[in-house]
């Protein structure tokens, strides 16, 4: 088991990835085991492997108690997904190593060059998912929901008449709601109407223009409330 070699990138997606189940490397608190492979990386983490960023920000805040930290502190390869060679542990012997590059002639690791290049490509495959993913979801429109105050010139205006001409305004993001006519005195009544607009379509000024141009019936518009929703 291991991480391989935390000074690589390699190593940094193998820490990632072993973090995004998991808040630290062994148990549920900080410990030694956390402060051994904190103290094996040479930078912080970049910002597309999150899990481990997240790890090394929230480790590095204890480096002033680290010593505290409960548990024994294990060799570095001890940490970390089974199946990942530690690069801490000590050199094989040569002739060892000559037979073992006699009976597989690769490189486990690859060279720093390949290292990057495999971030790079990893790297760029998560940005166009999440590209995609971001593309897919529907854009949100602002609405707004809007109370208006519509009044006659005097008493013997035509009310129904008045409503009629202001329903009959019809544009695209404006949608009418429910009326009534309000006393406002000396027999004079106001019609309050509602209504539910889009923001990027449909503004108060445009509908005071439109509402207003109706001079036989009406005197003035005034908004009576104004509710984004």
């Amino acid at each position: 088991m291991g991480f391989g070699d935390l000074k690589s990138t390699s190593g940094l997606v193998v820490l990632n990835d072993f973090l995004s189940e998991r808040s630290y490397i062994e148990g549920f608190v900080p410990s030694q085991a956390d402060v051994a492979v904190f103290e094996a990386i040479s930078k912080p983490p970049s910002a597309d492997l999150c899990h481990a960023l997240r790890w090394y920000n929230h480790i590095k805040s204890y480096q002033d108690q680290k010593n505290s930290l409960p548990g024994v502190k294990k060799p570095l390869g001890q940490y970390g997904p089974a199946g990942v060679a530690d690069a801490t542990s000590a050199s094989v012997p040569a002739s060892k190593a000559k037979d073992e590059d006699d009976d597989d002639d690769f490189d486990l690791f690859g060279s720093d060059d390949e290292d990057d290049a495999e971030a790079a490509k990893l790297k760029e495959e998560r940005l166009a998912a999440y590209a995609a993913k971001k593309s897919k979801k529907p854009a949100l429109i602002a609405k707004s929901s809007i109370l208006l105050d519509v009044k006659p010139w005097d008493d013997e205006t035509d009310m129904s008449k008045l409503e009629e001409c202001v329903r009959s305004i019809q544009m695209d993001g404006l949608v009418w709601g429910q009326s009534k006519f309000v006393p406002v005195g000396y027999g004079i009544k106001k019609l309050q109407i509602g209504c539910v607009v889009e923001d990027d379509k449909v503004g108060t000024d445009i509908l005071e223009e439109k509402i207003t141009a109706f001079e036989d019936f009406v005197q003035s518009m005034d908004v009576a409330a104004f509710n984004k929703i």
